[in-house]
Formats: C-alpha cells, structure tokens, sequence
C-alpha cells in the first residue's frame, strides 16, 4: 500500500523475547512502506563491542565512539544474538548514558515521514507516536521460537540454555529504571501466544487502516 505524500505515520512495536514485535515491524514496514530501525539491535550492537575490546561502559569516549559510528551494514550480524550478548544486552541496557547515547539515533530516525520502530521501549521513548503495538507471550512460546531461530545459528545451544536467558533479560528490563519494559498506557495489546502470524498481521493491519482513515480520511493512500 503507497501511502499519499502528505501522510506521516510514526509507529511504535514494543515487546520482550520473541513475542512477535520484529515480524510485526518487519510486515508493516513493507506493506505501508515505513521506514524500520530495530533498536534491540543498536543495544546488541554496543554489548558485542563492548565484550570484543573488553571494554566497559565506564569508557564514554569509546562509547560515543561506536555509537557514532552505527548502520545498518554492522547491524547485519549473527554474532549480535549469541545467549553471551544476550544477556550481556539486558546490562548494558540499564546504563543511563547507553541509552542516552543511543536515544539520539533513534530520535533522528523517528522524524522520517514514515517509520516503524521496534524494541522494548518505543511506545515510552515516543508517547506521540500514532500507533503503539506491545506484544506478549507466554515464556515457554517465546523460548520455542527463539530456540529455533538460534538453532540455526548454533546446533549446541539448548532450549534450557535459551529459556533462562530469554526469562533474565526480560525480568531486567522490566525492572530497570529507565524507560522499563512494560506497555504504555494507550498502547494495543497482542497477545500472540495462540495466535498464529496471519492473524496477528490481520490484526494490525486493521488497526493501521483505521488509525489512517480517522485521521486523513479515506484519501490517506492510494
């Protein structure tokens, strides 16, 4: 769908492991023609140089550094979902000057005409966001996906392995300080652990039409 020149549309896809934020990001991207920055990926990005050089965040200057530095080229990265990054993400991400460093990205990016941003803090970071998705789902169904996706990747992990990982960095973040894991208040819940992709898909895309029509009427695409 080819959105009319006049039309802006900033969404927000929020949740934590697995629950289904990125294939929704991803579907809406292409289907509504938005724009996509994953910030989950900007945070695992950080934590694999920062265990790479054996740096800490202590060091600002190496900080700022890397951060500069970020595309989408070195967001390309297996290595970015290892359970080591993992977790080590969930650490990093509580860290005020981190998020402070990488809110700057994602604020310029925001500004886009058209964007879709994922993660675990967009529907907090951007409350004027027109839409704001956060997804859920149980533990167990969260771990069996992101078995599968690591599995491919690494035929050594265990389901055990992924679960805890997948269980640590989830309850972190929803209890860290700074823009903590959880829904915000006019946020639409999906619930995505009996529901299949095409429903979700189906789901939102009703919600997007809707979203548009009240505001730019029935002219808002073409």
């Amino acid at each position: 769908m080819k959105l009319k020149n006049n039309v802006r549309l900033l969404i927000t896809c929020d949740s934590g492991a697995a629950a289904g934020k990125t294939t929704a990001a991803k579907y809406l991207s292409k289907k509504f023609g938005l724009h996509l920055l994953t910030s989950g990926l900007l945070y695992r990005y950080v934590a694999l140089k920062l265990l790479e050089s054996k740096k800490t965040t202590t060091d600002t200057s190496f900080l700022k550094k890397i951060t500069k530095n970020i595309d989408s080229r070195l967001l390309n990265n297996k290595k970015l979902f290892t359970p080591m990054v993992t977790e080590y993400t969930s650490k990093i991400a509580k860290v005020r000057k981190v998020r402070l460093l990488l809110r700057n990205y994602q604020k310029k990016f925001s500004k886009k005409r058209l964007a879709v941003l994922e993660g675990r803090d967009q529907g907090q970071l951007f409350p004027n966001a027109d839409i704001k998705f956060f997804f859920k789902c149980t533990l167990n169904v969260a771990a069996k996906r992101r078995f599968k996706e690591y599995r491919k990747i690494n035929k050594k992990i265990s389901f055990s392995e992924v679960k805890k990982a997948i269980k640590l960095r989830d309850l972190n973040d929803s209890k860290r300080k700074i823009n903590p894991l959880k829904p915000a208040k006019d946020a639409y819940i999906v619930d995505t652990s009996k529901m299949n992709k095409k429903q979700m898909l189906t789901k939102l895309s009703k919600i997007v039409e809707k979203k548009l029509k009240e505001k730019y009427g029935r002219n808002g695409n073409l």
